[in-house]
Parts: C-alpha cells; sequence; structure tokens
C-alpha cells in the first residue's frame, strides 16, 4: 500500500501546471474556430481553423500579467487550420488571449 501511494503522489507534479486561458474572440464574419492550448508552464498557443469558404487574417494578442503583450497574426485559407504560440519569461498564472479575424475580399 506504501508503495501504491508513494507512486500516486511521484506523478502529481506531472499534471500540477495547468492554468486558466481566457479567449475573447471578435470574428467579424470570418468562419474561424479558436481553441486554447496550454503547452508548458510558460508556453501558451491557440489554434485556429477556417471552415468557411472565404480566406481569413487574424491576429491573436496574448497577454500575460505584467508582461508587454506579444501579437502573432495568421492568413488562414478555406479549410486551413495553424497553430500560434507564444513563449513568456515567466511562468504563466492565467493567458488571456484576444483573437481579432477579417474575411478577406478579393477584388
Amino acid at each position: 500500500m506504501k508503495k501504491i501511494c508513494c507512486a500516486l503522489i511521484a506523478l502529481l507534479p506531472l499534471t500540477a501546471f495547468a492554468y486558466p486561458i481566457e479567449i475573447d474572440k471578435k470574428l467579424n464574419g470570418a468562419e474561424v474556430s479558436v481553441t486554447g492550448l496550454e503547452i508548458d508552464d510558460s508556453m501558451g498557443a491557440v489554434v485556429l481553423y477556417n471552415y468557411g469558404q472565404a480566406d481569413a487574417k487574424c491576429k491573436a494578442t496574448f497577454r500575460n500579467g505584467p508582461e508587454a503583450p506579444r501579437t502573432r497574426s495568421a492568413a488562414l485559407s478555406g479549410g486551413e487550420d495553424t497553430n500560434l504560440s507564444i513563449k513568456f519569461s515567466r511562468k504563466i498564472i492565467k493567458l488571456r488571449v484576444s483573437v481579432v479575424c477579417e474575411v478577406e475580399r478579393n477584388g
């Protein structure tokens, strides 16, 4: 019984770096799905998937406490997906991401 308890306690640090992710989406008519991901205790990402037919341009702004906000951009064709990731110099306690997308109008 002691061995089982020790094994369970040893596995606790493997799942201890979970942090909440808040996503604020302004899609402006673009048919884009946004999903937040935690990669490491100082790294986060969002997955963008354009399930519409029109091309879209998206910009994600990542905020982590007192650090300066960081921005990543992507252009998505219809049916395409991409990852936008960020590494902060400090451990993430709560990641806030603002995603703004625009439909690309051709012609």
